[in-house]
């Protein structure tokens, strides 16, 4: 390990950037219900490639990032993503042997338990009528799964990022 070089390591930064900004962007109505987790799946990705670079700590300042883009309470999408990403980090191994198919509902589950945690804050602070409706972004974000993963992995391979 000696003399070894942090390779592209911009790439995963610029990878949380674009999360951000498809988290904040404008969508119609009925599709917002719909937006997908892009952040998660991103601090999901590169938590399970990149253990050593990207934890909770990342985790807790993209979440303090998200909170100040949506104007929510400060740590509330922090506390969130670093759930997330301690969730993920307590199951990589075994998601590293998973087929995709099983790593979806791996997905579908440590999401919704956390869109579940959103729900539970967002009753207790009053901002909002509690549905279940809340589950929708983590099924989208569990069916996007795979094609995140796969260009990701790809980007990962060519950039030789380490």
């Amino acid at each position: 390990m000696v003399g070894t070089r942090e390779k592209n390591g911009w790439f995963v930064w610029f990878t949380f950037v674009i999360g951000l900004l498809l988290s904040v962007s404008p969508l119609p109505q009925f599709m917002e219900i719909l937006r997908p987790l892009w952040l998660a799946l991103l601090l999901a990705f590169w938590s399970l490639a990149l253990p050593h670079k990207v934890g909770m700590t990342t985790a807790f300042v993209l979440g303090l990032a998200e909170d100040v883009l949506y104007g929510t309470l400060l740590g509330q999408n922090a506390m969130i993503l670093t759930l997330i990403t301690f969730l993920i980090m307590s199951l990589a191994q075994r998601m590293r042997m998973f087929p995709m198919w099983q790593q979806c509902l791996v997905i579908l589950v440590v999401f919704g338990l956390a869109q579940l945690a959103q729900l539970w804050l967002s009753a207790l602070t009053g901002n909002r009528q509690p549905t279940l409706a809340l589950l929708l972004p983590a099924l989208m974000s569990a069916l996007l799964w795979p094609w995140v993963s796969y260009a990701l992995r790809g980007l990962r391979r060519r950039l030789s990022i380490n």
